[in-house]
């Protein structure tokens, strides 16, 4: 099995994804409670091409994430109470998990295969960090969505420079900032 070079398996679960009320507070938390950091931050935004049950959505976000082992933790706020993957699952149980994420080296046959299974497409965009990602809807057979990620040599770059800051990490600059534009940690 081909692995990722922060030792996941290429499609396997990569992430668990969390809607949170306030993502700042979380992320402190996360950081006293769990131990997990350092976050890497970004947002607020508006998905660059997001669609959301096929119509293009203008929701404001701010995401984060951080590696606990070889896993890594997403925390997302939304910012609004627009239509959302997000919205769906808060309006029903309020703010917790919400998706499983994985890599994908063969995304648009990744995305026909889940939709094959009977997997809608809920919401695509271009992420932060330049790829594509879908998620399909899940929850009529898992407790949540899964988010597919395409995954490039750039891509995993940034996420292996994410595992690295994590290994053995100090508890020293808990928040590190991602800007959108320029492709940075500040």
């Amino acid at each position: 099995m081909k692995r990722l070079s922060f030792g996941q398996p290429v499609g396997g679960i990569v992430q668990a994804a969390y809607t949170v009320e306030n993502i700042d507070a979380a992320m402190q938390h996360y950081v006293e409670a769990l131990n997990i950091g350092p976050w890497f931050v970004s947002g607020p935004f508006v998905p660059a091409k997001g669609f959301y049950r096929g119509e293009p959505t203008d929701m404001s976000l701010t995401l984060a994430v951080a590696f606990t082992g070889h896993m890594m933790v997403e925390l997302i706020e939304q910012h609004d109470t627009k239509p959302s993957v997000y919205q769906e699952t808060i309006k029903v149980k309020g703010h917790g998990f919400h998706h499983w994420a994985i890599c994908s080296k063969d995304f648009d046959s990744d995305v026909a295969r889940y939709e094959a299974a009977g997997y809608p497409v809920v919401f695509s965009d271009i992420s932060p960090r330049g790829v594509r990602i879908v998620y399909v809807d899940t929850r009529r057979d898992l407790p949540g969505m899964l988010e597919i990620i395409e995954t490039t040599e750039a891509l995993e770059g940034i996420y292996h420079g994410y595992f690295a800051a994590a290994q053995d990490w100090n508890g020293k600059d808990p928040i590190r900032r991602w800007s959108v534009k320029t492709g940075t940690s500040k």
